[in-house]
């Protein structure tokens, strides 16, 4: 059996421009980066049209530690909806650097379902992470010399100053430091930290913004601390949002590449989902909607986490009308929810199936929460058995779900002819159902109990007292009316991770909530979240080599 990478390398990529011609871009308003990649202008955004086409989000259940194929089934579906005769374009992530060479590898699809050339595009792509780090980190060199001035400094308490800096590569060491060692002149001893890229709050706001100019005041509304006399601090006091925002000046423009069936994927910014809000940006979804009829999109791992935020943060900020959910479901992932030993997932396992089938009910709820209709879209791998897959099919259709097997992987757009099909039904027949979870202008302890009982099942929600102080001071700074972007493991509908299934009766714990004032929402923090990832003992580092001629191996 080939490899995505060799699959990746068979293919036949088109040139940009003939995706481009698919979309109706006239070739010399695109921004090439060679001949495979390029980016688009933000004037080809048509908000009636956003409006008026449809919009697709690709979920899932809760994940194995594998994840269960988000990205390579909205590509799949992708392709097999304009095989059906639908004009349809993908609109993803951006792959980062530290899963890239940690544990997942790359994020570009699988099989017969990738975005191409994967190469690139796992990597270093066309700059956008490197210039969210330069942006951040500026802000960060600038914090340091406000801190280091003896006349005209703000004055900032450096014991309130949160800020990191960032680098898009898993380094445990680096996770906490101690900065200014070396004498007078080389800055303020403190303890600091890196967080990767993804985790920044710039990738956040990136992600959310309408264009540049939003883009620059969301920076200069990015909240750094207090001064010795207990004044608040945000980026527009230190006068560097303007420079911050002309870093991201080509950042901002989304991404074009295509299919591997030669059909057009954007694909722009990359928030980590348990951490930020887990979507591609705004700009890039709104230009998909502009450009062609159906967009299908992502959201990071299961409903609980990536399609909530995609729904309460995104579209109630941003204004879209989300048409159909898609339910990825894996065979693996319900035995391992129904208790099956995590090394033997490949082995027939009926009763576990069945065991794990709570938890994938619990995600069709959810999606029900926002009034929108659903698909379950299964996975196939080649290790399930008949008696496997129709468990799952006859329990969705007990709940009234359509459950339709999918073969992507090996198929592309062909495995995903009946999907797309009953996907383009539901879309059709949806006009504007779409209902937020809850107001903006509720409580921050209203709308954090919200999500916690209606999306994750909790019984109810206790603060530590670092957490009662935080939305104290929340309140203080009159931030209370804005969203919530919880913080909480993927691999649990609860707070704790070892809860698989779907637990009841359980209290969620907020340790602390985190202002991310510049991106528009608070972060209440639940259980021990790590915006640093350390390798694994093998990473996947290890199995990428280069050639002679520059080809690029071991990519997965």
């Amino acid at each position: 059996m080939a490899s995505d990478m060799q699959i990746a390398n068979a293919a036949t990529l088109k040139h940009i421009h003939n995706i481009a011609e698919q979309l109706n871009i006239p070739l010399e308003e695109l921004e090439l980066f060679g001949r495979y990649k390029a980016k688009i202008p933000l004037q080809f955004i048509d908000l009636e049209k956003v409006k008026k086409n449809k919009l697709v989000l690709v979920s899932a259940i809760s994940p194995t530690p594998a994840g269960e194929g988000k990205t390579t089934m909205s590509i799949g579906l992708t392709q097999g909806l304009n095989k059906i005769g639908k004009q349809t374009t993908v609109v993803l992530r951006e792959p980062s650097l530290g899963p890239v060479f940690g544990i997942k590898g790359g994020a570009t699809g699988g099989g017969y379902s990738q975005v191409l050339p994967m190469e690139d595009i796992n990597l270093h792509f066309t700059g956008d992470f490197g210039a969210i780090e330069k942006s951040h980190n500026l802000l960060s060199a600038v914090i340091d010399n406000d801190l280091q001035k003896k006349t005209d400094s703000l004055g900032i308490d450096p014991r309130t100053v949160l800020w990191k800096r960032v680098i898009d590569m898993n380094d445990r060491a680096l996770r906490n430091i101690v900065i200014g060692l070396g004498g007078t002149t080389s800055g303020v001893p403190r303890e600091s930290g890196f967080d990767i890229t993804a985790a920044s709050e710039i990738m956040a706001i990136l992600c959310l913004s309408n264009d540049l100019m939003d883009l620059k005041r969301r920076l200069g509304n990015i909240f750094i601390g207090f001064t010795f006399d207990k004044r608040p601090v945000y980026v527009k006091d230190l006068k560097v949002q303007g420079a911050m925002t002309a870093l991201l000046k080509d950042a901002i423009k989304p991404n074009l590449v295509q299919t591997i069936e030669g059909t057009p994927a954007i694909i722009h910014g990359g928030p980590f989902a348990n951490i930020a809000q887990g979507t591609n940006s705004v700009i890039a979804t709104r230009m998909g909607l502009s450009l062609s009829d159906y967009v299908v999109t992502e959201a990071g791992f299961g409903s609980d986490l990536g399609a909530e935020k995609f729904f309460d943060i995104k579209c109630k900020g941003a204004g879209l009308t989300p048409n159909t959910v898609v339910l990825v479901a894996t065979v693996r992932a319900l035995k391992y929810h129904g208790g099956g030993n995590l090394k033997e997932l490949t082995a027939p396992n009926p009763e576990a199936v069945r065991k794990g089938l709570p938890n994938l009910e619990k995600h069709l709820e959810n999606s029900a929460h926002f009034n929108i209709p659903a698909v379950v879209a299964i996975n196939k791998f080649t290790t399930d058995t008949e008696e496997e897959l129709n468990i799952i099919k006859e329990a969705c259709e007990k709940l009234g779900i359509k459950a339709v097997i999918t073969d992507v992987w090996a198929k592309g757009g062909e495995g995903a002819v009946e999907l797309a099909k009953e996907v383009a039904r539901l879309a059709d027949g949806n006009e504007n159902t779409f209902t937020p979870l809850y107001d903006w202008d509720l409580s921050v302890e209203e709308k954090i109990e919200t999500i916690a009982t209606k999306i994750y099942g909790a019984e109810s929600v206790d603060y530590t007292a670092k957490a009662k102080s935080d939305l104290r001071k929340i309140k203080k700074l009159d931030l209370e009316k804005l969203p919530i972007c919880m913080a909480k493991t993927q691999k649990s509908l609860s707070d704790n991770p070892k809860l698989l299934g779907r637990p009841k009766d359980f209290v969620v714990t907020v340790r602390e909530i985190e202002i991310a004032a510049g991106a528009g929402f608070l972060i209440p923090i639940t259980g021990n979240m790590m915006r640093m990832p350390g390798l694994p003992a093998t990473p996947s580092a290890v199995n990428i080599d280069i050639d002679n001629e520059g080809n690029i191996s071991g990519l997965f």
